[in-house]
């Protein structure tokens, strides 16, 4: 863990020392699949691909750029990951959260995170965006295994919250005012990458699950490790309904994701603004 915590800090020195004189924004954003196009309401004034960053792991995902944008959303500073890593693309969960453990590290206070996700409540349709408020996580594995960095964090984080009830609550406002339907659910992390079976889809509603996906959640644990608040939401990009299953496939999923894009844009460009004031 000693060389996992160095090669942390190396890589947070090289991206503060790649902002120069510009002071570290408070707020940091996760662009999820088919939501990397959200990049484009960023005046983006650095830009850093994440294969030039020292330790960076490197999306093989072709819907995810990989790059680390430093800009503004609307008049707010804001760090942005154009793209994330996945456990199925064969990185653990100390890599999965890589990013997340360097922006702490750089002293980001907030990061809102996005992502697309199966929906497994029925009241939900494709396209519809749905504040996280609680996960289950089933990846059998996650990023506190094995030697804690004391610095970090503590060696027992409490979970209680991990998706912060003040941003929570600040979303539900904004959507409000801005005329923003946002459901509420609880996310079920997945290794991936296949998608489930109608039995599985089953056992996850039963479980209390709304969506199903294969992200965020090893980011989370990673940021609330550090004390960093967090707030998700996901956009249901395909039903999951066991009895009315049909084949989702990468086009349909991408295609409503960008269907949601102006909604998740203006959430979180108001969210910033509010929060990172």
């Amino acid at each position: 863990m000693t060389a996992y915590r160095d090669s942390v800090n190396e890589a947070a020195t090289f991206v503060r020392n790649a902002l120069g004189t510009t002071p570290v924004p408070p707020v940091a954003l996760v662009l999820g699949t088919g939501l990397g196009a959200l990049h484009e309401d960023i005046e983006v004034e650095v830009r850093l691909p994440y294969a030039d960053i020292p330790g960076f792991p490197t999306s093989t995902t072709s819907m995810h750029e990989g790059e680390l944008l430093m800009g503004r959303l609307g008049a707010t500073p804001v760090l942005a990951m154009n793209g994330r890593m996945h456990l199925y693309e064969g990185y653990t969960a100390h890599e999965v959260a890589f990013p997340v453990r360097v922006l702490g590290v750089l002293g980001v206070q907030m990061l809102l995170l996005s992502n697309a996700a199966g929906g497994l409540n029925p009241q939900y349709a494709t396209s519809d965006v749905v504040l996280i408020t609680d996960h289950i996580n089933e990846q059998s594995t996650n990023p506190l295994i094995g030697a804690n960095v004391e610095a970090w964090g503590p060696r027992f984080p409490d979970m209680s919250a991990p998706y912060d009830p003040e941003l929570c609550g600040l979303a539900r406002d904004v959507a409000l005012e801005q005329g923003l339907e946002l459901h509420r659910g609880v996310y079920l992390a997945v290794p991936g990458p296949m998608l489930e079976t109608r039995a599985e889809y089953r056992k996850m509603r039963d479980a209390g699950a709304d969506l199903v996906g294969m992200s965020t959640v090893p980011e989370v644990i990673a940021a609330h490790h550090m004390g960093v608040r967090c707030l998700a939401v996901s956009v249901v990009t395909d039903m999951c309904l066991p009895d009315a299953l049909e084949p989702a496939t990468l086009d349909a999923i991408v295609q409503a994701a960008d269907e949601a894009r102006p909604q998740v844009g203006t959430l979180f460009r108001q969210l910033v603004q509010q929060v990172g004031a």
